[in-house]
């Protein structure tokens, strides 16, 4: 074992162990890894936690206003495959400070530095796994599978994936939590509001369905509005196919925007509608975050979406292929209020479960598990 490392045996003062959390993905980042990440990390209040994470625009500020002990590293190195490899040696480096009884790897591509981490310190390591990481790298994904005392999938469709990857993993599946709102009480739109929320780099998240499941829906209802939430590569090019589709004053493209801002419109929108396809979801915490503020929401029947919205209880599921079934689910909840404030109700208990609180038990549960003695 290494001199400079402690063994995952020993306690910390106070009886707290130390946690250490490594992660390509972190606020201010925006996406689903970042505030599953953030947001756990905050949850797991019983830790001392230490975060490794790449700089990002913006992070002095938001980390002078964290909570956690977050250290940056890999600024202004060129490439990804550069700072990949930089974060996992920074990671090494801050162990040998930190001396962490447990680490949490939030990624695939920190995986090597939690194995190495592990190895020379027998810190127990829980690693998580999303979808697409596993589909791109999958000698990587069976790599970090095995080493790992723990497979944290956040989907079933996720575990499958790992299954078909390492043979002889068996992942947790636990899935991603949820911030309950404090109100969650509709404010008015003054007409029917579609929401989607999403990056816009990623064709599978199902824009490009939606335009033209919209420009049927305007036909029936002129009114309508859509409202996107997110911005990307693809946004220029999903503005002009959504003005070629004739929903010039429907779509409303607001790239970025603040959590406040975002959670208005959650609280304004009618439906909120996000028909990824396959490879790419593993889950929809976006989905789920619909559901806390209480709308019925549209996605698609593949890939993790089902274990984020339970078709016929907090939304419709749909092929997300095909326009006319997206629009039909869209008309289905605008022309039926009841119906749509139903499946919103539904939802919004069914949120509970995955309240941030109940999610950090199990991933606690993950790692020190019931029996073990507490590092």
């Amino acid at each position: 074992m290494n001199a400079g490392l402690r063994s995952a045996g020993e306690r910390v003062e106070g009886g707290r162990s130390r946690l250490m959390v490594l992660t390509p993905a972190f606020p201010p980042a925006h996406g689903g890894v970042e505030v599953l990440v953030h947001r756990l990390a905050i949850a797991l209040e019983g830790f001392e936690i230490e975060v490794v994470t790449p700089a990002h625009p913006g992070d002095r500020r938001f980390d002078e206003g964290s909570p956690l002990a977050t250290r940056r590293v890999a600024r202004r190195v060129p490439g990804r495959r550069a700072r990949m490899v930089t974060l996992n040696a920074a990671a090494l480096g801050h162990a040998l400070r930190f001396r962490p009884h447990l680490v949490l790897s939030a990624h695939l591509i920190t995986s090597p530095a939690a194995a190495t981490i592990s190895r020379i310190s027998g810190a127990r390591t829980v690693q998580y796994f999303f979808a697409r990481e596993i589909i791109g790298k999958p000698r990587l994904a069976a790599f970090a599978a095995t080493r790992a005392d723990v497979a944290i999938a956040i989907s079933g469709y996720t575990a499958s994936l790992l299954a078909a990857a390492a043979p002889h993993a068996t992942p947790t599946v636990i899935p991603p939590g949820v911030d309950l709102p404090p109100d969650r009480q509709a404010l008015p739109s003054g007409r029917p509001t579609v929401l989607t929320v999403a990056q816009l780099k990623n064709a599978y998240k199902g824009h490009d369905v939606l335009i033209r499941a919209l420009a049927r829906v305007r036909e029936r209802v002129p009114e309508v509005s859509w409202i996107v939430i997110g911005d990307g590569p693809l946004r220029r090019g999903l503005e002009d196919r959504a003005r070629a589709a004739g929903l010039e004053g429907i779509a409303r493209f607001l790239g970025e925007v603040s959590d406040e801002q975002r959670d208005e419109w959650l609280r304004r929108a009618d439906v909120f509608a996000m028909p990824s396809r396959l490879p790419g979801e593993g889950f929809g915490i976006a989905c789920l975050e619909a559901s806390a503020y209480g709308k019925p929401v549209v996605a698609g029947d593949v890939g993790g979406a089902p274990d984020a919205v339970a078709d016929g209880v907090s939304g419709l599921l749909v092929d997300p292929g095909d326009p006319g079934a997206v629009a039909d689910a869209l008309m289905k909840l605008i022309a039926d209020p009841e119906l749509a404030q139903r499946l919103g109700a539904q939802g919004a208990e069914r949120a509970r479960d995955f309240a941030w609180p109940v999610i950090a038990e199990r991933v606690e549960a993950a790692l020190c598990p019931a029996g073990a003695p507490r590092p």
